[in-house]
């Protein structure tokens, strides 16, 4: 955690009531590539299925228009709309990361909070009071692994009632 300018350390007051992360736009590229394969091979079962059954072409137009509209909202809600970490006022919420463990939990069930590396990608850890944990790989995240640290401090400082000495 970075210090303030004149030497303290920003405390829980420092962060905002609700904080919200989204995919990186280099991880959320990279889902969105994966839906467009899933649409090249839908697109190309459909054109054999309309050959073979001497469907009208339109039925193969129609599948590739719904197919790209399918993308283009699935890769505005990864980049755009969809928090994958949502810190609030009560505890946090983790979607759409495989692996992350607990989904979510309330702050005054973290026991502690530690950064890490699992398969050599920086995590930061909540270990909950009923031995669960949630991981959260900070790299898939939208945002610098420092400042995401500070801001889920705050929220974890905030949740528990604790105050910064000073």
């Amino acid at each position: 955690m970075s210090a303030a300018p004149d030497g303290s350390r920003p405390g829980p007051d420092a962060v905002p009531e609700v904080s919200e992360f989204r995919f990186a736009p280099a991880f959320a590229a990279r889902l969105v590539g994966g839906l467009l394969v899933v649409l090249a091979v839908l697109l190309v079962v459909t054109t054999v299925v309309v050959a073979v059954a001497s469907l009208p072409f339109l039925v193969l137009v129609l599948v590739a228009l719904i197919g790209v509209v399918g993308v283009l909202v699935a890769g505005n809600l990864l980049t755009r709309r969809l928090p994958v970490v949502h810190l609030g006022p009560d505890g946090y919420r983790v979607r759409l990361v495989r692996g992350a463990g607990t989904s979510a939990a309330a702050w005054t069930e973290v026991r502690e909070a530690v950064t890490t590396a699992s398969d050599g990608l920086p995590v930061v850890v909540l270990r909950l009071a009923d031995g669960g944990t949630t991981t959260i790989p900070v790299s898939l995240l939208d945002v610098d692994r420092e400042e995401f640290v500070r801001v889920l401090q705050g929220h974890l400082q905030r949740g528990q009632g604790l105050t910064p000495l000073s």
